[in-house]
């Protein structure tokens, strides 16, 4: 499902050599993210040990700043589309979702690496992961009563929209995963290009497009997730 290229150094470490490049580049982010975490929560232990309690924030950009002001603004943005209630609810999944994509399409600006969300298979993964989450937590909210949102309001219709909504259902994760998969191999693709075009100065612009580009494909991702959740969830309908 998908057509390598450029050159990835994963491919020369014997223990991953023999795995799809986005098999192997998705093991990596996981074991960074995991030293991410640890290194992280040590740090909020070692704040929480001092005399104001961790209140304070450091006077400067910390490791612990960072990922605070990150969590801030994923929080907020979680309020105003989940709600006050629902956003303690799901931040935990949309922030890891946010978090990955983002680190995944990073890495891909590393020369000789390629970004795992590049690769259909990984992000239709995170498609249908969405899928199963934002039906499971509708399920949760309202039991077998969440099947009523498949049927709409008029009854002899009900047939005729069960097949549009489970096909609208269906197209969603599909949506999700072509546009992040489509936005980031084309951004990958362009970056290795003027990088052997003119491997001086240049590149460096699209370095900078090629974070905006990661920024705004993860925050699109998880938007829509917020959003398929908050449907799903709602009582009005």
């Amino acid at each position: 499902m998908h057509e390598e290229h450029g050159v990835n150094i994963l491919s020369y470490i014997p223990f991953l050599q023999d795995l799809p490049s986005h098999v192997a580049m998705t093991i990596l982010l996981g074991l960074i993210l995991v030293v991410t975490t640890f290194v992280a929560r040590n740090q909020l232990i070692a704040a929480m040990k001092r005399s104001d309690g961790g209140l304070v924030p450091d006077s400067k950009l910390t490791y612990r700043n960072f990922f605070e002001i990150l969590a801030e603004k994923l929080y907020g943005l979680c309020e105003s589309v989940l709600g006050h209630h629902e956003a303690a609810t799901f931040f935990p999944v949309v922030g890891s979702i946010f978090i990955f994509i983002f680190a995944a399409n990073l890495i891909g600006l590393i020369p000789a690496f390629q970004p795992c969300t590049d690769n259909l298979n990984t992000t239709l993964a995170l498609g249908i992961f969405v899928l199963i989450y934002y039906n499971f937590a509708g399920f949760r909210a309202h039991g077998i009563g969440y099947l009523k949102h498949f049927l709409g309001p008029i009854l002899w219709l009900a047939p005729l929209l069960v097949i549009i909504e489970i096909a609208s259902h269906l197209f969603r994760p599909l949506s999700l995963a072509l546009r992040l998969r489509g936005n980031i191999l084309g951004d990958h693709i362009v970056l290795s290009v003027f990088s052997e075009l003119v491997p001086f100065l240049l590149p460096v612009i699209f370095y900078g497009l090629g974070v905006l580009v990661a920024f705004i494909q993860a925050f699109v991702f998880c938007l829509m997730t917020m959003v398929y959740i908050s449907m799903s969830t709602s009582h009005d309908h």
